[in-house]
């Protein structure tokens, strides 16, 4: 609830140069807090389902893999990157729905290894993984690495082989450093037909590269920005505008610049306006958040509510951090939403879906503790009437 309070506080200020495009200021905000709603809708719906139908949600694999696929060839395309796949006029992102359904087809599988070997749950995991982070990929590079990485965290904690995880890691690296290789390496007039590879290129060389003053303007320090490395230095400016304190809520001037304000370098606007102390006190919540749901999970006596909550909780953790790097230049620009935060709709609804899931499983937690106080309390009576009573018939 802090994280929405944050979130409707900050896309308020940041939408400023999308209520240019409309005759009412307050369209960008309503839609938004429209869509925190219907988050909140599906918390209020899953916290009363028991966590066990939960793992319907692995039928949602094929489902989303064939989205993405449609995506791809017929998605709406922004920024040469076809995300979104609209569906009875009603624009949706498949790849949230990838990640739902990995997330809770990991935990499944994990919870079953007494029945599935070891490797045919290893198999299985990297097959389905793979087939959707593979789908995301040309699209959306910094979600299939996220949701990939997010997948192999929750391998490692469910105990898979070290070897296997090694060695999946290994070869991994290896693809990596080779695709990082051909991008530098290859000319332009190839690397054009490839989709979205220019836009990786410019941003890893954009990332290493070292920006200087110009050289032309003797005596004049200025930096001058290019259109390629635009937000992020605007995104420094919010930085280093905000101070301690900050200049205030609605007081940014970098949201009139920065193209993705409301968006993916939504943290550089909240550090603008609230300072450093705003920014250190949302990454606690996000920190608070994981540590719960590691609470939550530590008290589960199943595996299936254990894995499907330390999940969902990884990813957005995982995701929040992406976000909060990027904007404060630590790894090149990857285009994540801040999650709870951001300017969204699919990507809030969804991650409000991990919420009720996670809340559901402590609530069902919960009933168990109590059933089994329940028990050890009538036990107890039992055992004091069965006492008493053979004390009670030699008196008389």
């Amino acid at each position: 609830m802090l994280l929405c309070c944050f979130s409707i506080i900050e896309v308020f200020s940041a939408t400023s140069t999308l209520v240019y495009r409309h005759t009412n200021i307050w369209i960008p905000i309503v839609r938004h807090t429209t869509f925190l709603l219907v988050g909140l809708l599906f918390i209020l719906g899953l916290v009363r389902i028991n966590f066990k139908y939960f793992s319907l949600g692995v039928f949602l694999l094929p489902v989303s893999a064939i989205l993405l696929f449609l995506t791809l060839i017929w998605g709406i395309s922004h920024n040469e990157a076809s995300r979104r796949l609209e569906l009875f006029g009603t624009p949706l992102q498949p790849s949230e729905f990838g990640k739902l359904a990995c997330i809770i087809f990991v935990a499944l599988l994990l919870s079953k290894r007494e029945k599935i070997s070891d490797d045919k749950t290893f198999k299985y995991i990297v097959t389905g993984v793979g087939i959707i982070c593979l789908l995301i990929f040309f699209a959306n590079l910094s979600t299939a690495l996220i949701l990939g990485f997010v997948c192999f965290l929750m391998m490692f904690i469910g105990q898979i082989h070290w070897k296997k995880l090694l060695r999946l890691l290994f070869n991994l690296f290896i693809a990596g450093v080779l695709f990082v290789l051909l991008l530098l390496v290859i000319p332009e007039k190839i690397i054009n037909y490839v989709p979205r590879a220019s836009t990786w290129k410019n941003r890893i060389e954009l990332f290493l590269s070292v920006k200087k003053p110009d050289p032309n303007n003797a005596g004049n320090s200025t930096l001058q920005t290019t259109s390629d490395d635009y937000q992020v230095i605007h995104a420094k400016i919010a930085i280093a505008r905000g101070g301690v304190i900050g200049k205030g809520p609605g007081q940014s001037m970098q949201r009139d610049f920065l193209p993705q304000a409301y968006d993916d370098f939504i943290y550089a606007i909240i550090i603008e306006e609230l300072g450093v102390a705003g920014g250190i006190i949302v990454i606690l919540l996000y920190l608070m958040l994981a540590y719960r749901a590691g609470i939550i999970a530590r008290r589960c006596k199943k595996l299936f509510p254990q894995y499907l909550v330390l999940g969902s909780s990884l990813l957005i953790l995982v995701q929040a951090l992406v976000n909060m790097a990027v904007a404060v230049n630590l790894i090149p620009v990857t285009g994540q939403p801040l999650p709870l935060i951001s300017r969204g709709g699919t990507s809030i609804v969804v991650t409000c879906i991990y919420i009720g899931m996670i809340l559901s499983v402590s609530r069902d937690n919960e009933k168990e503790e109590m059933g089994e106080a329940e028990e050890i309390g009538e036990a107890g009576e039992i055992g004091e009437t069965e006492e008493t009573l053979p004390a009670t018939s030699k008196g008389g």
